[in-house]
């Protein structure tokens, strides 16, 4: 009996498995966050674009609805007010993301409006929301 004993590996530790649940909390962790991110905006339907790619959490969002309300960051402004209201939000001097949600069935220019007064803000990127179809 004392030969069996001797020839048996010693006792280990599988470790994969406890890998692999820490994965998967942190992804579910990741993934939840990144929905949170989503919350500053008024609803509007989004166009689709298949092409759509995921932006980081912009500092400054402006939601234009069907019904030509605008707001910036929830909070609704006149239209000729939009860059005043942006201006106070980007610090100066800084590079920041402008996120339009603008509803699909929106007046074109009404957008083309708001896009042409946030390129008068130095440092502010323009990015247009989307939802993949």
């Amino acid at each position: 009996m004392r030969l069996n004993e001797e020839n048996e590996s010693p006792a280990q530790i599988n470790i994969v498995p406890m890998i692999d649940v820490i994965f998967a909390i942190l992804v579910y962790f990741i993934v939840s966050t990144l929905s949170l991110t989503r919350l500053e905006s008024l609803p509007v339907n989004l166009p689709g674009a298949s092409t759509a790619q995921v932006q980081d959490a912009p500092p400054v969002t402006v939601s234009l609805t069907q019904a030509g309300t605008v707001a910036v960051n929830e909070q609704t402004v006149p239209m000729g007010e939009v860059q005043k209201r942006v201006r106070a939000l980007v610090p100066a001097g800084q590079k920041a993301v402008v996120v339009i949600n603008a509803d699909r069935d929106a007046n074109y220019g009404q957008v083309v409006a708001i896009m042409d007064q946030l390129r008068q803000i130095p440092g502010v990127r323009i990015a247009v929301a989307t939802q993949r179809p």
